[in-house]
């Protein structure tokens, strides 16, 4: 019988797998760690009943051909999209010096939006999706599909060496020598030495346009994350007490849970109530305490509100 391989350590596991951080895992740690190292967490929930929208869309998408492509996470994106435009200020980034307690707030007029995407071969790259606030649906639907062509044309490991390559660069210019020498001794030396494709494939891979691959500028921050979880199991929901990851400079992220159907109270036309079955889409809005206080989400809650109340408006979206 083969001698089991056990963890040397206190407890004494049995070890099953170890594998050393890779870029990707690299990136995601370094981001999320000055997250929670530098950002004051706060969070709240937004449950709104889209029952009536939710069953419209369904009939859309039934009797259209146009309406066939479009997935509930597109109609979503775009429903946020929507709430940003009328509340700009989720829509920003920060800077902030704790010494000096100095900071400046930037808000922009461009929606680029940060989603977590799966890529083919099973890992998570947050892709950013420019300008959605000059989209209609069916070309946001477009767009989307297109990253996904980009994505089996692309390298994961290539395209986070360029983003990782423009953040350290700007490091650089903060002054932030101490972290960019760090960076460099853990990616070329030891058990954190970055593996890369050899030289003469990664020649032929960037020969190939940009227009069909993903380039730092699919993966570049963009002005505000939406996580969907509820796209891969539609059985999630986020809620207190969890918090989603802000990740710096930006001032706020977007969690989504699946459709939750549950009993409702539904007011009659009488003005009598009775309680129904209901589907509720749960959003999680997590913010920078620094840049925003629980007020400044209302505009955007006002306008899921205005949306879910209207489904028959969405028959323009396209």
């Amino acid at each position: 019988m083969a001698e089991k391989k056990v963890y040397t350590g206190k407890a004494g596991f049995e070890l099953l797998h170890r594998e050393q951080f890779k870029l990707q895992r690299k990136i995601v740690a370094n981001m999320t760690s000055e997250a929670w190292e530098t950002i004051p967490h706060a969070a709240g929930n937004y449950e709104p009943d889209a029952t009536e929208f939710l069953d419209y869309y369904q009939k859309l998408r039934g009797e259209r051909p146009e309406w066939k492509a479009i997935t509930v996470n597109t109609l979503l994106l775009y429903i946020i999209t929507q709430g940003l435009i009328a509340c700009p200020a989720m829509n920003g980034h920060i800077t902030f010096k704790r010494k000096s307690a100095n900071g400046c707030i930037e808000l922009y007029k461009d929606i680029n939006i940060s989603m977590p995407m799966i890529m083919p071969d099973g890992k998570m790259m947050t892709i950013n999706l420019h300008n959605c606030e000059q989209m209609s649906l069916s070309e946001l639907a477009a767009y989307i599909a297109d990253v996904r062509r980009r994505m089996d044309n692309t390298d994961v490991t290539e395209a986070m060496y360029e983003a990782a390559f423009e953040n350290t660069i700007n490091y650089i210019k903060r002054g932030r020598v101490d972290i960019v020498l760090s960076r460099l001794l853990g990616n070329m030396i030891g058990k954190g030495k970055m593996e890369r494709v050899p030289k003469k494939a990664r020649k032929e891979y960037f020969k190939s346009p940009a227009r069909d691959r993903l380039t730092k500028l699919d993966i570049e921050q963009g002005t505000v994350t939406v996580s969907n979880l509820g796209s891969v199991y539609r059985g999630s929901a986020y809620a207190p007490p969890v918090l989603l990851d802000v990740i710096p400079p930006q001032l706020c992220v977007i969690g989504l849970g699946g459709t939750i159907e549950r009993p409702g109270i539904v007011t009659l036309p009488g003005g009598a109530k009775e309680i129904k079955p209901r589907k509720f889409i749960p959003f999680h809005l997590c913010m920078d305490h620094r840049a925003l206080d629980y007020g400044e989400f209302v505009p955007f809650m006002r306008r899921l509100d205005e949306i879910f109340s209207k489904p028959e408006a969405m028959e323009n979206w396209i």
